[in-house]
């Protein structure tokens, strides 16, 4: 893949001035709007910049012709709501950070040479997919409206893309739940600005063996821990996941070793051995059933668990969800991977994921949105507020 700086409409995105202004300047463009975003390096840990200035944005929102939005805020996370006395609220939901940049800033509006790429005029560079397109389009949305048919909580959030215990969104759930109150919560995550509903669950443990320590050269005394977690693959092997319907949308599980490790020395029968095994099971089982399941599918085993996340059922059954994807006059599809709609799920918010940007190219040197499905999300999501 290369970046075409020959193209007639190659621009690169730097900030000038006041990055609130900055912003500001691009709330009727998303795709423009997308790459100053980017432009505004917000690698996990380094929100606070990109908070702040939307934090103004988000306020000179509020003060405009539009209605008036409520500003919280706990630490990088802002929660900017509508009080106007609907009966339903919408949570509209994105992260401001990033992975770390791979020599993908400054961002660019140009377009990708290279047989991969079908988009014709991209946004290209770090965070433009994952997941600064979702949050150009809440924010192009959020100025654009004036009567809304339900009342809106806006949610952007810091910490998503490293250790849960550090997530914004989580930190807010926990220390202030009624922020992120609602009848129906869309996330902003990459999925071609079509709906993927709710996500599976994940969940991965540790299954070891033991055995006797031994001198290679007499193996015969010894218990090799190794060759022991053979059963442990053969079951993994021989197993075959299903897929279970939930809400509509069909979940395809999974179980997979993902590591192995053993071993003392190049001359030592090994005493012990660990399997690492990440289960990935549809959101109409619960994180405990899943470990119950692992359990006992590895019998005879020590079995300790070290992650585990709660899926989350797409909700799309209630005539709320109904409504938001007969806007979109397209069919949902199950997210098969966790997304933080799980955290709404937790609070008894149905969720979906719905943004713009291609997921296949989340997190990649390469990353990057096309300009016309920036533009499409955006519209589509503010004909739903609207009820238009």
């Amino acid at each position: 893949m290369t970046v075409d700086p020959s193209a007639e409409t190659e621009s690169v995105f730097t900030p000038t001035g006041d990055l609130a202004d900055y912003l500001f300047e691009a709330l009727n463009n998303p795709a423009e709007l997308t790459g100053r975003l980017c432009a505004i390096e917000s690698v996990s840990g380094n929100e606070t910049t990109i908070t702040d200035a939307v934090a103004e944005v988000l306020n000179r929102i509020g003060a405009g012709p539009g209605p008036d939005l409520e500003i919280l805020r706990d630490g990088d996370t802002i929660v900017a709501r509508t009080q106007l006395g609907h009966s339903e609220r919408i949570v509209v939901a994105g992260h401001l950070d990033t992975v770390p940049v791979e020599n993908n800033l400054p961002a660019r509006r140009t377009h990708l040479d290279g047989a991969d790429y079908t988009a014709d005029e991209v946004i290209w560079g770090r965070g433009a997919c994952d997941m600064k397109a979702g949050v150009a389009m809440a924010l192009v949305t959020a100025a654009a409206l004036r009567e809304p048919n339900r009342d809106v909580s806006w949610v952007f959030y810091d910490h998503e893309e490293v250790d849960a215990s550090l997530n914004g969104l989580g930190r807010v759930s926990r220390n202030h739940p009624d922020w992120l109150g609602g009848d129906f919560a869309i996330l902003g995550e990459p999925s071609n600005a079509s709906v993927e509903g709710g996500c599976n669950g994940t969940i991965r443990v540790n299954v070891s063996t033991t055995g006797i320590r031994a001198h290679s050269a007499r193996a015969f005394m010894g218990v090799n821990a190794i060759h022991a977690a053979a059963e442990v693959l053969r079951r993994l092997a021989e197993h075959q996941t299903g897929t279970v319907n939930v809400d509509g949308l069909d979940y395809r599980e999974s179980l997979s070793a993902v590591s192995i490790s053993g071993g003392v020395a190049g001359n030592v029968v090994p005493d012990a051995c660990t399997v690492a095994v990440n289960y990935r099971f549809a959101p109409s089982k619960s994180a405990a059933e899943a470990e119950g399941f692992l359990r006992e599918f590895f019998t005879g085993f020590d079995v300790i668990v070290t992650d585990a996340a709660e899926g989350a059922r797409p909700g799309l059954d209630r005539e709320i969800a109904q409504d938001f994807i007969d806007t979109l006059g397209l069919s949902p599809a199950p997210k098969l991977g966790w997304t933080d709609v799980s955290r709404f799920s937790a609070l008894g918010v149905p969720a979906v994921n719905f943004g713009p940007g291609n997921p296949l190219y989340a997190h990649k040197s390469d990353e990057h949105v096309a300009v016309t499905e920036v533009e499409e999300a955006t519209r589509t999501l503010r004909e739903y507020l609207e009820g238009r």
